[in-house]
């Protein structure tokens, strides 16, 4: 992608920006990004040093700015995620370090992790299985008072990520460990609190993004032929966590909507069984208290 040079300053070799971001803008556009103007502004602001919000005040770059602008531009157009070209994900209040090797935390699942927030007391046990990134057990420790925060994770290429980003939290302690074991976290049988799970739920053969199909590790994202694969013994395994009363969350497949509540009813040892849906209406996630 060139940018076409307007007006630059005197003496300078400077490009204004307003026509780069919209030249931008459309090249995205038309390799299929959807968020395109604001991928494009995003892209700006990191190579700028600023936060997008200052993008309005900002007249002309210089011309290494533009083409390390450009550079990220055109590999955004190849579908590279975003957030693997800023190295971080925003989720709720947190920036974490993300790369290959590790599931992009979604803006939808901000939706569980308040959830979780909401139901963690001072001084609660808290696990989070199939952490990736760390998202939901770090807001837990960002935003809430817990006393100790357990986050799962079986892949050494997520683990890395997750212990960079947990660094900050020293109530937060990193397991690596296969969520469906039948054995995990024994020393916590029965003195869990809040248990919270974003597992892999997409079925095998659903038709992915290339952002989601060439860069996030299909091990954090496909469940299975039904999708089912992690979130059934992920069921069974909460409810021999959980202390009587504790709650579990668990994020799912939109087409999951009445099977999980289902599950966690047909386990035997769940009450309280709520569905969730997100703010697109969609079903995201459900809920459930240790009888």
């Amino acid at each position: 992608m060139t940018l076409a040079h307007e007006h630059p300053s005197e003496g300078t070799d400077r490009t204004r920006l307003a026509p780069a971001l919209a030249a931008a803008a459309n090249r995205l556009s038309a390799a299929g990004v959807a968020s395109a103007r604001v991928d494009a502004e995003l892209l700006a602001a990191y190579v700028l040093g600023i936060g997008r919000g200052r993008l309005l005040l900002v007249d002309t770059v210089r011309g290494d700015e533009l083409r390390r602008f450009e550079e990220l531009v055109e590999r955004r157009a190849q579908r590279v995620p975003l957030q693997h070209l800023l190295g971080t994900a925003a989720f709720r209040h947190l920036e974490l370090a993300v790369g290959d090797g590790v599931f992009v935390p979604r803006p939808e699942t901000e939706l569980l992790a308040g959830w979780g927030i909401e139901h963690t007391r001072p001084g609660a046990t808290v696990v989070d299985l199939c952490s990736g990134t760390g998202a939901l057990a770090l807001s837990i420790a960002d935003e809430a008072e817990p006393g100790l925060v357990v986050a799962v994770e079986r892949s050494p290429e997520a683990l890395v990520y997750l212990r960079r980003n947990a660094a900050a939290f020293p109530g937060v302690r990193v397991v690596q460990a296969d969520v469906t074991a039948p054995d995990l976290l024994g020393e916590l049988a029965g003195r869990v609190d809040v248990l919270l799970c974003n597992p892999p739920y997409v079925p095998e053969g659903t038709p992915v993004p290339p952002e989601v199909a060439d860069h996030d590790p299909a091990e954090a994202v496909f469940g299975g032929a039904d999708g089912l694969s992690v979130i059934r013994p992920v069921i069974g395994r909460a409810a021999a966590l959980l202390r009587p009363g504790g709650v579990v969350g668990i994020e799912h497949d939109d087409v999951h909507g009445p099977a999980v509540p289902d599950l966690l009813r047909q386990d035997g040892r769940f009450t309280d069984v709520v569905a969730h849906r997100d703010l697109a209406g969609r079903p995201r996630f459900a809920t459930a208290r240790r009888a």
